[in-house]
């Protein structure tokens, strides 16, 4: 079982993936944080978001895995490093290029193979990495809306934070996922749009947990978690 959430950045595809796939006793597969982790990296290293042999040379050197909440590169914790507003703004050039991305690719599609299934978000999670998922969902929100959230959570972290500055680097950020060559955010064939703009998180969660039981026999009242 496979279920897909796509959408632009700031659209709360980690946070309401991992509580959809709590409920329906699937594994979570925090794609955007594998991303983030291979451009960091890179970024640390000092390796610019341009195509070329030191680019391939220094990604064959880069051991990326998902353990227990954390996001290793090499062995070591970097959760922290990549959720940083400098992250957020090195992510998408990095991602652009189609080296790093076929670097990923047979990644996440190993993920499939454990468990009962997977629910996996990204920017091109249902239409590029799992084409022939069971279910596909297709999350976002006005820019406003994604800018005041991460505008917020940075206040709540105890981080400087300028609105203006915020909604520009979302705005950009569409841009170039829309606009890249290589697997450009897409509204992926079939997948159920849901515009979160003035939706609670739960009420995003439960949208997707009701698609998911719609959409598969596999599922059903009884065998939901926290589901009575």
């Amino acid at each position: 079982m496979i279920i897909t959430i796509d959408g632009p950045a700031g659209a709360g595809k980690s946070s309401v993936s991992k509580k959809a796939a709590a409920k329906l006793g699937l594994n979570f597969l925090d794609t955007g944080a594998l991303y983030r982790a291979l451009a960091y990296a890179l970024d640390k290293n000092g390796i610019p978001p341009v195509p070329g042999d030191k680019l391939d040379e220094e990604l064959e050197k880069l051991e990326i895995q998902l353990s227990d909440g954390m996001v290793l590169v090499n062995g070591t914790d970097v959760s922290k490093e990549i959720r940083s507003p400098h992250a957020d703004r090195i992510v998408s050039p990095y991602s652009a290029l189609p080296q790093l991305r076929a670097r990923l690719l047979n990644l996440q599609r190993r993920q499939a193979a454990f468990g009962k299934g997977i629910v996996a978000e990204g920017r091109d999670i249902g239409s590029v990495v799992f084409p022939e998922a069971d279910v596909k969902i297709f999350l976002t929100a006005s820019a406003e809306e994604r800018a005041t959230r991460r505008y917020k959570e940075r206040l709540a972290k105890g981080e400087a934070a300028q609105y203006d500055e915020i909604l520009l680097s979302v705005k950009e950020r569409d841009r170039i996922d829309s606009e890249r060559e290589t697997a450009p955010l897409v509204k992926p064939e079939g997948a159920h749009l849901i515009d979160s703009s003035h939706m609670s998180e739960q009420q995003v969660v439960d949208e997707i947990v009701s698609i998911a039981i719609k959409n598969n026999a596999q599922f059903t009242m009884h065998t939901l978690k926290g589901i009575t």
